[in-house]
């Protein structure tokens, strides 16, 4: 998902000279704040009918695509910031009743998914922070791969009204790996532009993470 599946190369903005903890800094602090955005919409969506809420959830798939080939304006600068936090709130909507049941009913794996997408974000950024190869040649691959994976599960979903456990499995492990790639591609290539397409790709796949986990830790 920087396609609901990861991230896009850059386009050929100007590089603008920048640390790297710097620009690990920018990265952070726009995911952290679109992870805020997502859990108000969690939090307002609450009460959504599971109609409106995957009509949302489709808007947000929407909104993701446009930053991913819109061209340079929805990924730098004040506009492309904008855009991610607002396409946050919308994804965050969209799974307002879907954390709101599990809160009731299955807090448990919940809890669990939260965990375990702390500790596979933390774990993958540091691996591909700390790699010393050049994984950027994977980014493209991975992110079609996790886009048409996200794809079939929507289908699946509207079609079967669950997903199954494997290809949820699945969906951990590419979104896993496409955040050791862009950690990786931060640290060896990364520019002040990249800070926004870079952020939006790692909030996709820490959302792909803990809706994955969910569906996995669930016992519906």
């Amino acid at each position: 998902m920087s396609e609901l599946s990861g991230t896009t190369y850059r386009d050929s903005a100007r590089p603008v000279a920048i640390s790297t903890a710097q620009l690990l800094g920018q990265v952070m602090f726009l995911v952290a704040v679109a992870l805020v955005f997502a859990a108000f919409g969690t939090w307002i969506g609450r009460d959504l009918s599971i109609g409106t809420a995957r009509a949302l959830s489709f808007a947000g798939f929407g909104m993701l695509l446009v930053s991913s080939f819109a061209g340079e304006r929805f990924r730098v600068g004040t506009f492309a910031m904008g855009w991610l936090f607002g396409t946050a709130l919308v994804i965050g909507l969209g799974l307002g009743p879907v954390i709101a049941y599990f809160a009731e009913v299955e807090t448990s794996a919940l809890t669990q998914a939260f965990a375990g997408t702390a500790a596979t974000v933390a774990g993958a950024g540091a691996l591909g922070f700390f790699l010393s190869k050049d994984l950027a040649p994977w980014m493209r691959p991975l992110s079609l791969v996790v886009f048409t994976a996200c794809v079939a599960t929507i289908v699946i979903t509207l079609v079967a009204g669950s997903i199954s456990p494997f290809l949820s499995g699945g969906i951990y492990l590419l979104s896993a790996a496409l955040i050791v790639v862009d950690f990786n591609f931060l640290r060896k290539h990364g520019t002040e532009a990249d800070a926004i397409w870079l952020a939006t790709g790692i909030f996709v796949s820490v959302v792909n993470i803990f809706v994955s986990l969910l569906n996995i830790f669930s016992g519906r």
